[in-house]
């Protein structure tokens, strides 16, 4: 609150000296070499779709559970979407899937790119993706957690010298990042893992990625994200240790009453693989009757998946996407949910009908 009042008092509250210190802050976790603060996600991927030098008519693979404002920015660049399904373990594109979708396509339809969402904070293999031969789009904005290194305990935020904390922090965050796309879009909107109100980093780790991104270092203030968003976005980052280690906590929590449910969890590929974005469970039956449930017990459940492309019945031959938009659902997960309002949740996970 601090920090976006004394954006809002000042006489600027557009893209500024705020925007600058986001990407500055940003790169100190991410380790980036270049990167543009947008205005959304759509801005983010529409440039990062053109400085790949896409050309019309050609084919962009994404998940049928990606974001459906992907679809709006690909039809946008005239060029056409082909939609990748996933398995009912693990709700991201892997190789395999991604290859039936190339040997499914269309014959003399030319696939430019992929763009990889992290669906509900899991996370690819990128590194078997990149195999394939196509630029890879990274898509970030629910895994960020996993390119920041969390400690085991609370050691870490203890008053240590401010030199001590920034060379730990170095090293852990080149232990950890495991970014491996031609670019990467970090979403901060409402939903996002972290949150500007709305917004997008677009980076680069590389420095010959990175020249790419610089033919848009002069876009006009319209495309950049404002002094007021990005003050919160600081905020964001600063607390991204913190935040992260207290959504481990509830996420235990609610692992062990998950244990005792009939409903199922995605399987992550590996156990540093979750960055505790969310809880989600994937139900026997469908969601009308378990947010029912839920709100009797005045816990708010939602639909995990119901803002992607699938959702929106445009994947018809995705199936396992397609059934699991209908039966995934969220519970509340955040940094600062109380004690008493988490045990009540694991309650309602322990005897969902």
């Amino acid at each position: 609150m601090d920090a976006v009042l004394t954006a809002m008092v000042e006489e600027k509250i557009g893209p500024g000296d705020r925007n600058r210190l986001l990407i500055q802050t940003a790169k100190e976790h991410l380790r980036f070499d270049y990167a543009l603060a947008l205005r959304s996600p759509a801005v983010a991927l529409h440039l990062a779709l053109k400085a790949l030098n896409v050309k019309d008519g050609q084919a962009v693979i994404i998940s049928a559970l990606s974001p459906r404002f992907y679809l709006q920015v690909i039809e946008d660049l005239r060029l056409t979407p082909l939609y990748c399904d996933v398995s009912f373990e693990f709700p991201c594109m892997t190789k395999d899937m991604i290859e039936k979708t190339i040997d499914s396509k269309p014959s003399g339809l030319e696939v430019c790119a992929v763009v990889v969402h992290h669906t509900l904070g899991f996370l690819p293999d990128i590194a078997s993706i990149t195999e394939l031969g196509l630029p890879v789009i990274e898509d970030i904005s629910q895994s960020v957690g996993n390119c920041i290194k969390i400690a085991d305990n609370k050691e870490s935020l203890s008053d240590k010298p401010v030199e001590e904390k920034k060379n730990e922090a170095a090293v852990n965050n080149e232990e950890t990042v495991k970014i491996n796309g031609v670019f990467c879009i970090l979403g901060l909107e409402e939903r996002d893992m972290l949150t500007s109100g709305g917004g997008a980093l677009l980076f680069a780790m590389n420095k010959r990625d990175g020249s790419s991104l610089r033919n848009y270092s002069n876009l006009a203030d319209e495309y950049c994200l404002p002094d007021i968003n990005a003050a919160l976005a600081v905020v964001q980052f600063k607390e991204v240790q913190r935040n992260i280690i207290k959504r481990r906590e509830i996420c235990n929590v609610y692992t062990q009453a998950s244990l005792r449910s009939r409903h199922k969890r995605f399987i992550s590929l590996s156990d540093d693989n979750y960055n505790y974005y969310s809880f989600s469970m994937v139900l026997e039956t469908g969601l009308k009757d378990v947010i029912a449930y839920a709100k009797k017990k005045e816990i708010i459940v939602e639909s995990a998946l119901a803002n992607s492309i699938a959702a929106a019945g445009l994947c018809e031959n995705c199936t396992v996407s397609n059934s699991l938009v209908l039966r995934t659902v969220l519970f509340p997960l955040y940094p600062r949910l109380r004690s008493q309002d988490v045990e009540r949740v694991s309650r309602l996970i322990m005897t969902l009908p």
